[in-house]
């Protein structure tokens, strides 16, 4: 996970939360509400519009750290100025799943635009099916 830049502080803090969530599924929940922005925009690939605002970017943020579960592996990242991509793999319903997280944040280090991009085809219907079944839970 090298991008030959310092780690800025919101991925580490992304990282943070993603390996408690896995450690403690109950326990994380709060901190996430804590790196989003009040206009923070989410953009799925399992639903057509971005999602607004901190309450429902939560909720699926939750759902995909439950979807993409303790096979979900960080591989490579990139860092620009306010902005990252972060590239994993994981398994969802026995399809393997390859994706990026591109992130975006504001000077005060809070997530302003979460936007998760999935390949293959079987991997990404399997995220979607998933996904909804999560919300559904949630």
């Amino acid at each position: 996970m090298e991008s030959g830049r310092p780690v800025p502080p919101v991925v580490a803090a992304w990282h943070d939360l993603v390996r408690r969530r896995h450690a403690d599924p109950t326990g994380a929940s709060a901190d996430l509400e804590g790196l989003l922005a009040p206009d923070v925009v989410f953009r799925s690939p399992a639903v057509h519009s971005p999602q607004e605002g901190p309450a429902v970017t939560a909720a699926y943020l939750r759902a995909a750290l439950v979807v993409l579960g303790p096979e979900l592996v960080y591989h490579r990242e990139w860092y620009a100025d306010g902005s990252a991509v972060l590239e994993f793999t994981t398994t969802v319903s026995g399809k393997q799943v390859h994706g990026v997280d591109m992130i975006a944040w504001d000077d005060r280090d809070l997530i302003t635009d979460f936007t998760v991009m999935v390949r293959p085809v079987q991997g990404l219907e399997a995220v979607i099916a998933a996904m909804g079944a999560e919300l559904m839970r949630g």
